[in-house]
């Protein structure tokens, strides 16, 4: 049973920082996909940052230079560093991984940008 579960979200100052955890649990960690997605209030779910099965790194062009996903194996455990938040990466962020050819979200955990 895959479980993914979310921290770190919270209220924030624009230029401040945030870093995301996601406590992984039924994948091979390291192996399998995973990503960070985002829903903006109104909008439809994006995914943000995203670790291959190959260690490759993509980030979504809205995030690139400010925000950094990494993972640590031997916790099972993937990060979001988010840097120089701006008040447009409000939203719930959701941790997501595949494996199987099925796709798993976390329940999210919001992050608020203030002006």
């Amino acid at each position: 049973q895959v479980q993914l579960v979310e921290s770190g979200g919270g209220l924030v100052q624009a230029g401040g920082s945030l870093r995301l955890s996601c406590a992984a649990s039924g994948i091979i960690f390291g192996i399998d996909p995973m990503a960070w997605d985002r829903q903006a209030p109104g909008e439809e779910r994006e995914m943000v940052a995203r670790i291959g099965s190959d260690g490759s790194i993509w980030y979504s062009p809205s995030v690139m230079g400010r925000f950094s996903i990494s993972r640590d194996n031997r916790k099972s455990t993937m990060y979001l560093q988010m840097n120089l938040l701006k008040p447009e990466d409000t939203g719930v962020y959701y941790c997501s991984a595949a494996r199987q050819g099925a796709d798993y979200w976390g329940q999210g955990t919001q992050v608020t940008v203030s002006s």
